[in-house]
């Protein structure tokens, strides 16, 4: 009697466990509910719940980025939204991390936003090195693209007179010509609807960087990365190079391997709900984006599903006991 209790009790001890593992939950970390990003974490949560065999996942609304590796790192999320630029300050501990790290892993990145130079053609500037004393916006005040900027001109030795503002006031400025240039996140490989705004009526050009100045934010500037943006960005401007970050989804380093590799199996299977939610995806090859722009180790089961894909893991992506 005692030997079939004791069975008894160990069989129903495995199929808790099963149970357990079969109703694996988990929640994912967004932005605000009135972004485009957060239709995009949306379908994301669908293809887990309806590709991801034993998991359940839901969406919550947070405040992005920095609210969601904080979050990370008290365990109150298991995955979501993170800036490559932002992710690597906090994972290296610097920047608004210093003293703090965060260790998240890369699942992958969705989306690349090219940081365009964006110039008024009668300003005369041609190189980044001309804009010395240019009157010069650096993005949208408080914004990632103004602080990134200013790093970057920090880094090749520039410095323009700055002139702050919203984008509307910097759309207008560059309008009137009391602003010969701004900084704006591209949508892809598309310039962004401001800068869009200006060309109607004002001739404009994009910025390139050197070899030279490329090869020094690589060196000096490892939380962004190095693009090259197609001829046709917008009407009449030529291929150019310049820095970027991406927008990615980062994993409590915690998550299973398996549970890992099989969401970034399905996610990147599965690209048409993402494209739908999300229109600036179209065409988008997200395994290439992930591995040209990522900044912190891969999770080992995203890493395992890229190899087996064929694709070479760089070595600052490598995953990381």
């Amino acid at each position: 009697m005692k030997t079939l209790l004791t069975a008894m009790v160990a069989s129903a001890t495995v199929l808790a466990a099963a149970t357990l593992h079969a109703d694996e939950r988990l929640l994912i970390g967004s932005t605000s509910s009135s972004s485009s990003h957060y239709s995009y974490f949306v379908a994301v949560n669908q293809i887990i719940n309806n590709q991801v065999d034993g998991v359940s996942s839901s969406v919550a609304e947070t405040g992005a980025t920095v609210d969601n590796l904080r979050r990370l790192g008290r365990n109150q999320i298991d995955m979501g939204l993170v800036t490559t630029n932002t992710g690597y300050h906090a994972y290296a501990g610097e920047e608004d991390f210093e003293g703090r790290p965060v260790d998240s892993r890369l699942l992958w990145v969705y989306t690349v936003a090219p940081q365009n130079a964006v110039l008024r053609q009668d300003a005369g500037v041609e190189t980044f090195a001309e804009l010395n004393g240019v009157r010069f916006n650096p993005g949208i005040t408080g914004s990632a693209t103004e602080k990134t900027t200013e790093a970057v001109m920090r880094a090749l030795g520039i410095e323009p007179d700055y002139v702050r503002g919203s984008t509307t006031d910097m759309v207008d400025a560059m309008k009137d010509g009391r602003v010969m240039g701004s900084v704006k996140s591209g949508v892809g490989e598309r310039l962004d609807g401001s800068s869009m705004d200006i060309a109607t009526f004002t001739p404009i050009s994009v910025l390139s960087l050197s070899a030279e100045e490329a090869e020094t934010l690589r060196t000096e500037m490892p939380d962004v990365a190095i693009v090259d943006v197609p001829e046709g960005a917008a009407e009449g401007i030529p291929a150019y190079t310049t820095w970027a970050f991406g927008v990615a989804v980062h994993a409590h380093p915690d998550m299973d391997e398996e549970t890992a590799y099989q969401i970034v199996k399905a996610v990147m299977e599965n690209p048409e709900p993402q494209v739908n939610a999300f229109a600036a995806m179209q065409d988008a090859d997200m395994a290439k984006m992930t591995l040209e722009v990522g900044t912190v180790p891969l999770h080992a089961g995203a890493a395992r599903y890229f190899e087996e894909q064929g694709h070479d893991i760089p070595d600052a992506l490598q995953p990381v006991q």
